[in-house]
């Protein structure tokens, strides 16, 4: 029953990115284009996709159990350090690079586009990197030392 819901979750939230335009990349392009010939239009999906997370983690913080009688799993807020600036700093530049973020270029992986295929092994290839660079960091004497 979870897997059918999360499906639906899925197939909702995949149409909601194409009927916004978040799955189109020259439209995420021209929104991100501030100096050229500017596309406000997903402003207002972005503030109405933000009021609602608004509100729905308002509910979801009032409740231990979700509708589906699983444990909540709520993000913790943590401080701000500059890996989380520097991981925010290196996902802007590629969606500005590309005009593809990670829910879209599955859209586009689906619709058969090739460049969402390019962005998912770039994002794949990206976060193994990071495991390389995580394990790497965890055995070097000085990570230890500074735990």
């Amino acid at each position: 029953m979870n897997i059918l819901f999360a499906f639906l979750a899925g197939l909702i939230f995949g149409l909601g990115l194409i009927v916004a335009g978040m799955a189109n990349p020259a439209k995420v392009l021209g929104f991100l284009d501030l100096a050229g010939k500017w596309d406000p239009s997903l402003a207002l999906v972005m503030g109405g996709a933000v009021i609602v997370g608004l509100a729905g983690f308002a509910l979801a913080n009032r409740r231990s159990l979700s509708l589906l009688n699983l444990p909540m799993q709520l993000p913790n807020i943590g401080q701000v350090d500059l890996r989380l600036v520097g991981g925010n700093l290196l996902f802007g530049i590629g969606w500005g690079l590309s005009g593809i973020c990670p829910g879209p270029a599955l859209v586009l992986i689906g619709a058969g586009a090739p460049k969402g295929m390019l962005f998912v092994i770039a994002m794949l290839a990206g976060m193994a990197l990071f495991e390389v660079i995580e394990r790497f960091r965890q055995r070097s004497p000085s990570a230890r030392a500074s735990a």
